[in-house]
């Protein structure tokens, strides 16, 4: 999967994982309840700062913060771009 975005410097542009439709109990979640997923897949990676290098790889499946980054949309898909600093783990 190749997007034509390159981040600058600690950036990161990670492509949210799908709502969830159901609940565990199988109860089918309407679109305006549905939570924002915190959980995602990095697509592209900055060169990071002079003195810190990104740790983050594409295709890493990262956890992070429910407000973090910056939506955008690129060739109709949804993306986040946010810092490294706001992702909190690497699953």
């Amino acid at each position: 999967m190749s997007v034509k975005i390159t981040p600058l410097a600690d950036r990161v542009l990670v492509e949210p994982a799908p709502a969830e439709e159901k609940t565990a109990s199988g109860i089918i979640i309407p679109d305006t309840a549905k939570e924002k997923p915190q959980k995602g897949v990095v697509i592209a990676v900055g060169p990071g700062k002079k003195d810190e290098p990104t740790t983050v790889k594409v295709g890493n499946t990262v956890l992070y913060g429910k407000y973090s980054g910056t939506e955008i949309s690129v060739e109709g898909k949804d993306y986040l771009i946010m810092r490294e600093s706001d992702i909190y783990a690497i699953v």
